[in-house]
């Protein structure tokens, strides 16, 4: 449960581990979060994203059916639709935190990002994109580097707020009917505790075995 005053999506950012990232406390303000998810069955699957505010406003849910080939395309294809989402109502500027239950998926944002700030442009790890997602990876990159700062968090598929909107996009379509907003979030105070005292890095805890929803 979220503390008073908070959001869900900041609670779960902020206890979550950042593969390849350190995650000190500084780094948990983020002005919008944003967690997606993607489905896939022969029968037909769906994607969801919900974004918030470091204050916890929510700003939009989605909840669509869709036509995966698999599990990967459709992991792909939830982060892209959730990015655009947030694109349209946040400023060039947003400090992003992006919530995903998709292992690669997660390494691979980090890893993208990083790269960007290396002065040779390397990676952590070598970015191995599934070639039935290169096209919605082009266009997560362009959002990627839309914000000013961008950082995603790995997370359990039964934590992931977007999972029921995926899995069963046919009872939250009302979710589609939300109105539009474009909420900007209240300032953080500073904590001169954190400032002074960050803990170690959570980048590699819990680094087992994968944990991509279906």
């Amino acid at each position: 449960m979220a503390a008073h005053g908070r959001s869900a999506l900041r609670d779960l950012f902020d206890e979550s581990p950042t593969p390849h990232i350190a995650h000190p406390p500084r780094t948990h303000h983020r002005d919008f979060y944003v967690a997606t998810d993607g489905s896939f069955r022969e029968s037909g699957g769906g994607l969801g994203a919900v974004i918030e505010t470091r204050d916890g406003t929510r700003v939009a849910r989605v909840a669509t059916t869709d036509m995966p080939p698999d599990n990967n395309v459709a992991e792909y294809r939830a982060l892209h639709l959730g990015l655009d989402v947030l694109a349209a109502r946040a400023p060039r500027d947003a400090r992003v935190g992006v919530l995903i239950d998709h292992d690669d998926l997660a390494s691979n944002v980090n890893s993208t990002i990083l790269a960007t700030n290396h002065p040779d442009g390397k990676p952590p790890r070598p970015v191995s994109i599934p070639a039935a997602t290169r096209y919605h990876w082009r266009g997560i990159l362009a959002r990627l580097h839309g914000f000013g700062e961008v950082r995603a968090a790995r997370i359990d598929s039964d934590q992931n707020p977007a999972h029921p909107l995926a899995n069963t996009p046919d009872r939250y379509q009302h979710v589609n009917q939300e109105l539009n907003r474009c909420v900007l979030p209240e300032m953080p105070e500073p904590s001169a505790a954190q400032a002074q005292f960050p803990p170690p890095s959570r980048a590699d805890r819990n680094t087992g075995g994968g944990r991509a929803s279906d």
